[in-house]
């Protein structure tokens, strides 16, 4: 990923940009992000990249292979037209790549930064999106962010103004991504700093920002101990009554609670049916007695015998 920033003051620009990248965990590389397109005395523009870095690589390449000083960038009058220039660039290589990046299922993700001054025009900066349109920083918005924004946004927010000095301005950055670094991965160093003065139309001061910096980690390292001490030097939340108390004890606002549901009513049990009636044994036969034919001797007196 990448995480690039740049401030628009009164008193000029400021560009910084991380340079690493990466096709996951186990795939990371270094590529400058930070281009510089320089006339000495007549125009300064800087270009930051960041997304897909193919494309943004095939974008740089567009403004800059085989372009003569008569045209492009070199030819621009302002930078409004050096704007749309860029974006005329990014559509182009859009044209050119969108089907074979369908067919792969690769987004064309590519967004950039583009700051300088031409001739006696004021400074201007402009961030340029996907589809070639752009938007132009302005007295709300002095800062514009590509790539991994989120951790180092607060900083800028709380600090940076239009009469914010150049130097403060370079400080706030440094910051910005010193945050970004201590919270994602896929940022990392070197880094490139570029500061250009207003009307000086050359590059004021620039610097590779290597592991080991002195500046960079003296920078970080104070940050972190000084944000702990105004950490600690806050007061702790008041819980109670109390004027300054956080959150009053009295009952008007609560939580939101869950509770357990009632438990249902048991359903009635049918009563049980009676028991059926045990059925009779079968009648026991007749007793008889089985005798020999003829043979009356067993039969008592004044029995008629039984027939045979």
């Amino acid at each position: 990923m990448t995480y690039c920033v740049a401030i628009h003051t009164d008193a000029g620009l400021v560009f910084l940009a991380d340079s690493r990248t990466n096709a996951g965990v186990d795939h990371i590389s270094t590529f400058r992000k930070l281009t510089v397109f320089e006339r000495a005395g007549e125009r300064v523009l800087v270009l930051l990249t960041s997304g897909n870095l193919s494309i943004s690589q095939s974008v740089i390449s567009d403004l800059s292979e085989g372009v003569t000083e008569t045209e492009g960038l070199w030819a621009a009058r302002n930078m409004f037209e050096a704007a749309r220039i860029v974006g005329d660039s990014v559509r182009r290589v859009h044209e050119r790549e969108i089907a074979a990046l369908r067919a792969h299922d690769v987004d064309f993700n590519v967004s950039l930064i583009l700051g300088g001054q031409i001739g006696g025009e004021r400074c201007r900066l402009f961030q340029i999106y996907p589809a070639g349109n752009f938007i132009e920083a302005s007295e709300a918005a002095s800062y514009f962010q590509i790539g991994e924004s989120k951790y180092g946004k607060p900083i800028l927010d709380r600090v940076i103004e239009r009469r914010t000095p150049l130097d403060d301005a370079a400080k706030c950055a440094l910051t910005s991504m010193d945050s970004t670094l201590r919270s994602n991965i896929s940022v990392g160093l070197p880094l490139d700093l570029l500061v250009y003065e207003a009307d000086s139309l050359q590059v004021t001061h620039f610097s590779l920002i290597r592991e080991g910096n002195p500046y960079f980690r003296m920078l970080s390292s104070t940050w972190g101990e000084r944000l702990k001490q105004v950490f600690s030097a806050m007061p702790n939340p008041v819980w109670g009554d109390a004027e300054s108390a956080l959150s009053l004890s009295s009952g008007t606002a609560q939580p939101v609670r869950v509770t357990p549901s009632a438990q249902p009513a048991a359903a009635p049990q049918p009563a049980p049916m009676p028991a059926a009636a045990a059925a009779p044994p079968p009648a026991a036969p007749p007793a008889t007695i089985q005798r020999a034919a003829g043979d009356t001797s067993a039969t008592p007196p004044g029995q008629p015998s039984m027939p045979e």
